[in-house]
């Protein structure tokens, strides 16, 4: 059995650790664009990765050339594009879950109107590596369940990957897999060692959220009272349209059916994802905690310490 709480934004409780990494949302969905929530979460991501930026290109029909290596995320519309600036003109489709990889000195123009996500990258991708991956419709990316979508017949297709042996594209810069997350287990990414990570949101069944944490510490501590348990956890519902930042040492969940892109800067390493299930199980436990005051945690992670 599941164990949910449903809990606002909140300051650091009482007897826990101030935070020190903060979760940021851009609405990017909305109307506006969110135009502050976006400011802030770049400029949060861009302190933290030196020589990283990130950029939202809504409804358009071009990516200008430039001079540094992008990775565009098609978050809306159906087009035919083609890349121009490099040794070769390239022609493809493109719909939302799509990368678009531009290398120093490309472009993109389309036919018709697309938003993009789009990450600047310090690093150039490896020669090998096409310039679009399309998960729905390249017949050597298929569903491959595990990290945040374990159940049989999970939809989780690998784009950009940091082992062979577990896709087919390989960067080490950026990697990426779309997939539709119901209910993964509790776990951060350290900050030495880890990589902050990205959703881009893409559909969301009712009920759809994440809950966060920056209170690590406490929580592998299992030093935590009644009154600040209350406040440990926080969930936000999200929307189509959102991009999510989760920073190195946020201890992050996604629940209640969410497609997404998760992104990761700069790739998803090995051993790098720590859980901590075991230690909220403890903690409700410790302290008695049940119904509408348990802290939620993921039951079959909760067993056992869990790596990835």
């Amino acid at each position: 059995m599941l164990l949910f709480l449903l809990v606002g934004c909140a300051g650091a409780p009482g007897g826990i650790e101030n935070r020190e990494v903060r979760l940021s949302i851009a609405r990017l969905g909305s109307s506006n664009g969110d135009p502050d929530g976006f400011a802030a979460l770049r400029s949060a991501f861009r302190l933290r990765n030196p020589g990283h930026d990130v950029s939202f290109q809504k409804n358009t029909r071009a990516l200008v050339t430039y001079s540094k290596t992008r990775a565009a995320f098609v978050q809306s519309g159906e087009a035919r594009a083609e890349i121009s600036g490099g040794l070769l003109h390239r022609i493809s489709n493109l719909s939302v879950g799509d990368i678009v990889i531009l290398r120093p000195g490309e472009g993109l123009l389309a036919d018709k109107q697309l938003s993009f996500v789009v990450f600047e990258l310090p690093d150039n991708p490896p020669q090998e590596l096409p310039s679009y991956v399309r998960p729905d419709w390249d017949p050597s990316i298929t569903d491959t369940p595990g990290g945040c979508a374990e159940e049989e017949g999970a939809y989780r297709r690998i784009l950009l990957t940091w082992k062979p042996e577990v896709g087919p594209y390989i960067w080490h810069g950026i990697n990426a897999h779309r997939v539709r997350i119901s209910d993964s287990f509790s776990h951060y990414h350290p900050v030495v060692g880890g990589f902050d990570e990205f959703y881009l949101v893409q559909m969301v069944q009712p009920g759809g959220c994440i809950l966060t944490s920056p209170h690590v510490k406490a929580i592998e501590s299992r030093n935590v009272n009644r009154d600040s348990a209350a406040k440990l956890i926080r969930r936000d519902d999200l929307d189509v349209g959102d991009l999510v930042y989760l920073p190195r040492g946020l201890i992050h969940r996604g629940l209640g059916g969410v497609l997404a892109q998760v992104i990761t800067v700069p790739g998803f390493r090995p051993g790098a994802e720590i859980g901590v299930d075991h230690h909220l199980r403890a903690i409700n436990e410790q302290l008695q905690l049940s119904d509408e005051k348990a802290i939620p945690y993921h039951l079959n992670a909760s067993l056992e310490a869990v790596v990835k």
